[in-house]
C-alpha cells in the first residue's frame, strides 16, 4: 500500500532499467512522477489536488464523490478507464460504469477480474 512515487527516484529507475526491468506505477497523482517510468497510471481520489496530469492511463473509481469523469477528460492520458467502486453496491456501480462508458466512448470499463472470480 501507500504512494509508490514516495519511493521512486532516478537511482532506482536507472538500477532497474540496467537490469532490463520495465517500471510501471499506479499513483494517486498528488506527486509528480520522475522521468524514466515506462508506464504511469494515475488513479485520482476525490478532493485531492492532481499534480500528475499526463501519463499512459487515468483510472477512476466510479462513482466517486468529488471526482466526476468530466473533470479529467481533457488531461493528457492515452487511456481513460472507469473501475466500478467495490462494496455493497458493486452491481449497481458496475451498471452505472457500463452505462457511462457506452455514452462516453473515451472511457473504457476496467473490472477487477479476480474479484469477479472470487480470487483473493
Amino acid at each position: 500500500g501507500g504512494e509508490p512515487l514516495l519511493q521512486v527516484d532516478a537511482d532506482l529507475i536507472d538500477a532497474l532499467h540496467a537490469r532490463s526491468f520495465e517500471i510501471g506505477v499506479e499513483t494517486n497523482g498528488t506527486i509528480a512522477a520522475p522521468a524514466g517510468l515506462d508506464w504511469i497510471c494515475v488513479s485520482p481520489k476525490g478532493g485531492s489536488e492532481l499534480v500528475q496530469k499526463r501519463g499512459h492511463e487515468l483510472k477512476l473509481v466510479y462513482p466517486q464523490a468529488l471526482a466526476s469523469p468530466e473533470t479529467f477528460e481533457d488531461l493528457a492520458f492515452e487511456r481513460f478507464s472507469l473501475q466500478p467502486m467495490d462494496g455493497p453496491e458493486v452491481i449497481q456501480n458496475t451498471a452505472r460504469a457500463i452505462d457511462y462508458c457506452l455514452h462516453h466512448p473515451q472511457w473504457r470499463l476496467s473490472v477487477q477480474t479476480h474479484k469477479s472470480l472470487g480470487i483473493r
